[in-house]
């Protein structure tokens, strides 16, 4: 047996996430935990941390299945109360912190949260308890005074104190493996929020599979990533750090150069940029080749077959894998063997994880479609989610009778089981790693006065692979500019679903009551050969001067 063979057999280990973290700090208390760019902790102050943030939700009336949002920066702190929420039975909902006001109030809204935990300064549209009916609190972190409405950390952590610790002990007794863990709302093909509910035992068994398995991960490895600690990723992978008593470098703020930084100074063994958006501008920094990376042994990039093997060419000591992933099944569905040959890194997702299923059915019978035939990926095993939260009837179309969880994508198997990505069936984008819903984004467009119809198709990308355009037909008699459409987006929504494009029609492609998209597609596609564009103008406003 290979070493690989013998990580196969080991027996399986679930635990609630709340115990894993105490019982790492309890094992390697003096071991670092996490490091950004200008702090580190250890597994017994992250405990510590996560054990008054416990404390604090319990002063404040907070009851098991209750939920609280995170809106933070990436820090310690985004991953402390990930893990106070959770050991208590509270499900903490992550939310993206270049969300504006219309998604931020359409999260906090359907999320029924009670609590929101975020920093000064403190933008005028968030949410509080005057504006959002069920929002209790809203704390602010770093403030030792808060304005009226807010709850300073100084006033969470002096009533953290009066909690006794044999509370937080009763409540984390009670929690279940099976019992949700979090909730992560993801994009979809509707225009309503979509919260996946992730188990402790999902988590905890892809934390298993990946570190054991295929990472074959130590309390020696140092595990490098830029995900934001909103991203199914960059919680996934720190749980799996945690997990293997490893040390979590995160970047923070991403920038290339901070980035390569880091990787050196930190002598990283693992790399998990996920998207080649994140990678290449690191890779093609001018100094390069002249830094010490000779610690990395492995790294995880998905992209186009040309690019991830010109990134793993740059470095040859380390391997570079892919995979293919969604919120749905925990972060990895699948991912390749350190084993597996360049061309199967560089051009499959790999095998599925162990305890994970996958099909390819034909999209209009259902049946299993022959190896290398593409038709759409389904997926279930213990990695799987449980649904989606308050949607029932959502939960009941994305499964079939037998708990097959039906992803919408396009994908083959070959057949030695290897899957590879294809293309989106739901009507979705990929902006640089980021899913995005085109319904979203058409639902928040049709509150502009002059929109009548509005449909959102991916446009091709030389950086972010493709990016969002809008068609739009005006109300009769109305008038606008696609400048001015683009203004209306920016600043109240994240600025990477704001179109890059606007196209104005006063004709659609139909199929019977169906607008064809792939017609929309193609046209907004030979518009930009015509013209020689292959990368979408810069995107700039006053509160969020990003691309």
């Amino acid at each position: 047996m290979g070493r690989n063979d013998l990580r196969e057999s080991q027996w399986v280990t679930v635990t609630t996430l709340g115990d894993l973290l105490d019982r790492r700090a309890a094992e390697h208390p003096d071991g670092i935990a996490l490091t950004f760019p200008d702090s580190e902790v250890t597994y017994a102050q992250l405990a510590a941390r996560a054990e008054t943030v416990a404390k604090g939700l319990l002063s404040l009336g907070i009851a098991a299945g209750d939920t609280i949002g995170i809106l933070l920066p990436n820090s310690m702190d985004s991953i402390a109360i990930l893990f106070g929420a959770m050991k208590i039975g509270v499900l903490p909902v992550p939310i993206n912190a270049r969300f504006k006001s219309y998604e931020l109030t359409e999260v906090v809204a359907h999320s029924r949260m009670r609590v929101l935990f975020t920093t000064a300064p403190v933008p005028d549209y968030l949410p509080t308890p005057e504006t959002s009916a069920g929002l209790r609190h809203v704390v602010l972190l770093g403030a030792d005074s808060a304005p009226v409405g807010f709850v300073s950390e100084q006033e969470f952590l002096a009533d953290a104190v009066r909690i006794d610790q044999a509370q937080v002990r009763r409540r984390q007794e009670l929690v279940r493996v099976r019992d949700t863990a979090m909730v992560m709302y993801t994009s979809g093909t509707s225009a309503s929020p979509k919260g996946a509910m992730i188990s402790h035992e999902a988590f905890s068994r892809f934390a298993a599979a990946t570190a054991d398995v295929r990472f074959l991960l130590t309390e020696h490895d140092r595990i490098w990533t830029a995900l934001p600690l909103f991203h199914i990723g960059g919680i996934a992978f720190a749980i799996a750090s945690i997990y293997a008593g490893a040390r979590y470098c995160h970047v923070g703020f991403f920038q290339p150069t901070a980035a390569l930084d880091q990787l050196e100074a930190q002598q990283c063994t693992v790399a998990l940029p996920g998207f080649e958006t994140i990678w290449l501008p690191v890779v093609n920094q001018p100094d390069f080749v002249a830094r010490d990376l000779s610690a990395l042994r492995l790294v995880l990039a998905v992209g186009v077959p040309e690019r991830l093997r010109d990134m793993a060419s740059r470095l040859p000591q380390a391997v570079q894998v892919s995979c293919y992933a969604m919120t749905e099944s925990t972060s990895f569905l699948s991912l390749n063997h350190l084993t597996d040959t360049l061309e199967q890194r560089t051009t499959t997702g790999g095998h599925p994880l162990p305890g994970m299923e996958i099909r390819v059915v034909d999209i209009d019978t259902g049946d299993d479609v022959a190896p290398g035939t593409e038709g759409e990926l389904l997926l279930r095993g213990a990695n799987c989610f449980d649904g989606y939260l308050y949607d029932a009837e959502l939960t009941a179309r994305s499964f079939d009778a037998d708990g097959w969880f039906h992803t919408g994508d396009i994908g083959t198997l070959d057949a030695d089981g290897r899957v590879t990505f294809v293309s989106r069936l739901k009507d979705m984008l990929k902006i640089g790693g980021e899913n995005v819903s085109a319904a979203e984004v058409e639902n928040y467009l049709l509150r502009h006065p002059a929109v009548h119809i509005v449909q959102v198709v991916g446009a091709p990308d030389s950086y972010y692979v493709e990016v969002p355009t809008a068609f739009i037909e005006l109300k009769p008699g109305s008038t606008a500019t696609e400048q001015e459409i683009i203004d209306f987006c920016l600043g109240n929504i994240a600025t990477y679903r704001v179109p890059r494009y606007v196209r104005f029609v006063q004709e659609w492609p139909m199929s019977g009551t169906k607008i064809k998209k792939y017609i929309l597609r193609e046209r907004i596609r030979d518009d930009l050969l015509d013209r020689g564009i292959t990368e979408a103008p810069k995107l700039r406003s006053p509160q969020d001067a990003q691309r």
